[in-house]
């Protein structure tokens, strides 16, 4: 296993930090990061994986190098690659498929075990947000979460340490059983509209939720923080017109705690690579 090579393509700081645990087990490189944040020379063998970062792709459909002003062309990913290179990619891209047919293309972030371990960060810096946002304590504030998932578990357990009012809305008896056991109140997210009095709001359901007849009934005090990944929980057209303050957060780990998601992305990759078994034997 040791003798895989990995290549780290692109991203943000979180893949500096992830090429750095992976080295630790793995022949390990890195392309697209200016010399500020790390080398840009990959030598010895051709990569048996590529990590590719999130979003994979930019819209030119060249690889997204946020830390880097080169220009990094699927083409030029190629001369690095074994015939059988497994390509692992930060979020799903059909242009990959096309780019990349005969290649196996893995998306990292959509495992469970990235999704369990970066729900702590994210809403981590999901509350760094509402702290350096808010004109109020937390403390005995009212706050709507939306979704008893991961990220909102995550949420309520680190809220009620600030001794927030917390509300949890949720869609049926588990989720209002989850909220329960955390120690929270819920409500069913299609009574929403009957109690809107919350000086701050949380989404974590990636699907529209807060439509303009919904933004309508809260104060303008209120801010809303959305979690939920493209595309969003919010109306954001009808927020803008009513003057609602709303702040779509993504990728908040990458951003807040680089560090810790760079090795979860780590982990993962090691994670997949060890399901591989004999292929890499």
């Amino acid at each position: 296993m040791k003798n895989i090579n990995i290549l780290i393509a692109g991203g943000d700081i979180r893949q500096i930090y992830c090429a750095k645990k992976l080295a630790d087990i793995y022949n390990t490189g890195v392309v697209g990061f200016d010399s500020d944040f790390a080398g840009n020379d990959f030598s010895g063998d051709k990569c048996d994986c590529i990590v590719l970062p999130v979003p994979p792709l930019d819209e030119k459909g060249n690889i997204n190098t946020p830390c880097s002003d080169d220009v990094i062309t699927p083409d030029m990913l190629r001369k690095f690659m074994k015939k059988d290179c497994i390509i692992f990619t930060g979020r799903y891209d059909k242009r990959l498929n096309e780019l990349f047919p005969y290649n196996e293309i893995i998306n990292y972030m959509s495992r469970e075990d990235l999704s369990l371990k970066n729900a702590v960060p994210t809403a981590e810096g999901a509350v760094q947000i509402a702290l350096e946002e808010l004109p109020v304590t937390l403390n005995g504030l009212a706050v709507l979460i939306v979704g008893m998932g991961r990220i909102g578990t995550a949420l309520a357990e680190i809220l009620k340490g600030f001794g927030a009012d917390i509300t949890v809305a949720v869609r049926n008896s588990k989720g209002a059983g989850k909220a329960r056991i955390t120690g929270v109140k819920s409500i069913c997210t299609k009574n929403m509209h009957l109690n809107t009095n919350y000086g701050l709001v949380f989404n974590t359901a990636p699907e529209l939720v807060f439509d303009r007849e919904l933004l309508q009934k809260f104060s303008n005090d209120t801010l809303f923080i959305d979690l939920a990944s493209r595309p969003g929980g919010f109306d954001f057209k009808s927020a803008v017109e009513l003057n609602k303050k709303v702040i779509w957060a993504l990728g908040i780990p990458g951003k807040t705690a680089p560090v810790t998601a760079g090795e979860i992305v780590a982990e993962t990759i090691i994670n997949i690579l060890s399901e591989e078994g004999d292929k890499y034997e």
